[in-house]
């Protein structure tokens, strides 16, 4: 009976231990559940997170980009026609070469309509080419090749560019997208010009020299001959032909011819392809037993010896 006792005592034991371990690993190491009862192991399951969906942006109504893309490209080419100057048609030109470059970038990132791509895609090409029309006409101002208001804006008139973006918002008008934008007035290009021999300025023609001039340059010029910086005679000399002056009275006179293209009387001057020369020599006529009689010609010519100087425009005596 002792035995049996014994062992009876020895299992119960083991299987108290294994309860007190079984509870033990369920706990985690912290002791046994509050309420007294064996612990499972498992945490409870938490309710799986919502999602607020991102919502996609709207794209701003086409419209009211592309005016306001455009109205500064307006407002430039409103300027044109109330330049004075040439230094005040540059600085107009400027405005209109940079409004059209930052309308271009700014409608090439622009979301367009389906129905108008193509068109914008037209306008946003035209657009950078009004810019380099502009940039153009600067630069024929500054090398003269542009002489008076009205010619630089008769060229910027004929730009391609200007033309193409007018088209191109046509088409945007008529697929209900309307701009201001307005095409400024500007005069035709001009080619004008005198007579052959036309005297432009005539002094007194009573003395007996002669002054004749032979043009093989490559335009229309004035010749003149002046005395203190002023002109006395001025004759019209065409290409390729040959004028005189006669009469001319005693003196030593400064000799200095204006070159170029569309010749306006008015103001006295070309107003394309402008050049402003002085021979660096002068010329005496005097009255002896002969009349004095000088011959030039407008043309570089191998062997001669008659030297000129490029004038500034602002110190030319007026033909």
């Amino acid at each position: 009976m002792k035995s049996i006792t014994k062992a009876g005592l020895a299992v119960g034991t083991v299987l108290l231990l294994a309860a007190c371990s079984s509870g033990t690993r369920g706990s985690g190491g912290g002791g046994g559940s509050a309420a007294g009862g064996p612990s499972t192991g498992a945490a409870p399951a938490l309710p799986a997170p919502t999602r607020t969906p991102t919502p996609t942006p709207t794209p701003p109504p086409y419209g009211p980009v592309l005016g306001t893309t455009i109205d500064p490209v307006n407002t430039a080419l409103g300027q044109v026609a109330g330049a004075k100057t040439l230094g005040d048609l540059d600085g107009v030109l400027g405005g209109i070469a940079t409004s059209a470059r930052t309308a271009g970038r700014g409608l090439g990132l622009a979301d367009e309509p389906a129905a108008v791509t193509t068109a914008q895609t037209e306008l946003v090409r035209a657009l950078t080419s009004l810019a380099t029309d502009a940039t153009k006409v600067r630069g024929d101002i500054k090398s003269r090749g542009v002489c008076a208001v009205g010619s630089a804006q008769a060229e910027l008139g004929a730009s391609e560019g200007l033309a193409a973006v007018s088209a191109a918002l046509a088409k945007m008008a008529a697929a209900g997208y309307p701009t201001t934008f307005a095409v400024p007035q500007t005069p035709k290009q001009q080619s004008r010009s005198l007579d052959n021999g036309t005297l432009v300025r005539e002094g007194r023609l009573r003395g007996e020299g002669v002054f004749k001039v032979d043009n093989g340059g490559r335009g229309d010029a004035v010749v003149s001959l002046a005395l203190n910086g002023k002109s006395v005679h001025s004759v019209y000399v065409a290409k390729g032909q040959k004028a005189s002056i006669e009469g001319v009275e005693d003196g030593t006179y400064e000799v200095y011819f204006a070159g170029g293209v569309d010749w306006d009387s008015d103001t006295k001057a070309f107003t394309q392809s402008c050049r402003f020369t002085k021979f660096q020599d002068t010329l005496a006529f005097e009255t002896g037993r002969t009349a004095t009689s000088w011959s030039i010609t407008l043309q570089p010519t191998v062997g001669g010896n008659a030297k000129t100087d490029e004038v500034d425009e602002n110190s030319f005596p007026q033909p």
